[in-house]
């Protein structure tokens, strides 16, 4: 997978340091991309020894997770589930310009999560053994989706 970094760094005299980040993730479909390792280089970079990873997507038809990582069964699982949850076609919706599977992207990421919090300590995220950071994407078309990944916190 082809990720693009573009490095924001803000250095303030006195003031708790900030690193910033975005990454470009291309997504191929409805499906679930294990971003942890993109992540954790962040972390890395920022050379922070406690502090707090906020990792965003700037989109609306896609999520983040924490997430078990060690079976896929559990994301061919999620899947599925939203699948059923919301389905597409349903005559409910009004908004179907952009195709029919837009506005249960829409519903699936406002059930879902645009942000997510991450302690730091010891300059790692805190995620449990089996916790992997996932770019959830509800699209079935191609994107190009663009995460910001903010470090603050104290050297």
């Amino acid at each position: 997978m082809k990720v693009d970094i573009i490095p924001i760094t803000v250095p303030l005299d006195g003031i708790m340091p900030h690193h910033q980040q975005t990454l470009i993730i291309p997504s191929h479909g409805q499906t679930l991309i294990d971003i942890t390792r993109e992540v954790d280089v962040i972390v890395l970079e920022a050379c922070v020894e406690i502090g707090l990873a906020t990792v965003f997507v700037r989109h609306t038809s896609c999520s983040l997770l924490i997430q078990e990582n060690a079976d896929p069964d559990v994301q061919r699982d999620l899947l599925a589930f939203f699948k059923r949850l919301v389905p597409e076609g349903d005559r409910l919706f009004v908004h179907t310009s952009e195709g029919p599977d837009d506005m249960p992207a829409h519903v699936k990421a406002a059930l879902t999560q645009t942000s997510l919090s991450i302690p730091i300590a010891e300059g790692r995220m805190l995620l449990g053994t089996w916790q992997g950071i996932y770019l959830f994407e509800h699209r079935r078309a191609p994107h190009a989706r663009e995460i910001v990944v903010h470090i603050s916190g104290d050297k």
